[in-house]
């Protein structure tokens, strides 16, 4: 497995690569072949969100990555005692709990731990105890981030969906507010002992920021990637986004 003491890691989510397939019903784009290719091109780690609609990613495909990678897989999964049970049988390198609502097009923000900590405590303990790394998804935020360590969770994922959206509109101020609450959240889960992730809405654009602060151990990183594989092919996608990853941290 790959050392990865010093190295800013990327996921590569696939989930979108499933989303193409599923709009056909059909057997290809395979989003397996997705995640080899993406280990081939340098990606140090492959995301799958199996959602409890089975939009996108399928029990099979989960099934099938746990054969077929030899890269760690993070499986991203709501806090429900279905996905639970699929995480236990299958014991990821990873579980990312994150929160889902049925009728959103993707995950629009971070877990609300502080309200469910009782809950989200007892979830998490027994995904501990099998051996899976469990990481939170949450908002820049101290009061979620504090949860999050009082719960357990030995990682936390920042949520630079809001960063990453005032960037597309144009909001510059509020872009780099946010990019600075990042920044100084990383800092501070860092400073409790949790290793720090980030993800959700990134791209060549907004990547470097983000990929320069040191606290900052992984960006997962799904849509963008897949999207502009269409044009110029997923290694060389990927090669790009490690490239400016690389160069920001540098």
């Amino acid at each position: 497995m790959t050392d990865y003491a010093g190295r800013l890691r990327l996921g590569v989510n696939i989930d979108h690569v499933a989303t193409v397939r599923n709009a056909r019903g059909s057997a290809y784009p395979d989003p397996i072949r997705a995640a080899q290719i993406a280990e081939e091109a340098g990606a140090d780690g492959i995301t799958a969100h199996l959602r409890e609609d089975r939009r996108h990613i399928s029990d099979r495909d989960i099934e099938r990555l746990m054969e077929a990678l030899t890269l760690p897989l993070n499986f991203e999964m709501a806090a429900t005692d279905e996905m639970q049970k699929i995480a236990l049988r299958h014991k990821p390198h990873a579980v990312c709990i994150v929160p889902e609502k049925r009728e959103e097009r993707t995950t629009e923000g971070g877990l609300e731990v502080a309200r469910d900590e009782n809950r989200l405590a007892h979830f998490i303990a027994p995904l501990r105890d099998a051996g899976c790394r469990v990481s939170i998804f949450i908002a820049a935020d101290a009061v979620q981030i504090d949860a999050a360590h009082r719960i357990g969770a030995q990682v936390i994922e920042l949520h630079t969906g809001a960063y990453c959206d005032f960037h597309a509109e144009g909001r510059l101020d509020e872009r780099d507010a946010e990019c600075e609450r990042l920044g100084t959240m990383a800092a501070y889960a860092h400073s409790l002992g949790l290793e720090v992730h980030a993800g959700h809405g990134l791209t060549y654009e907004t990547v470097a920021p983000v990929a320069a602060f040191p606290e900052v151990m992984e960006l997962n990183i799904g849509h963008f990637i897949i999207g502009e594989a269409i044009f110029r092919g997923l290694a060389p996608a990927i090669h790009e986004m490690r490239r400016l990853m690389d160069e920001a941290r540098a």
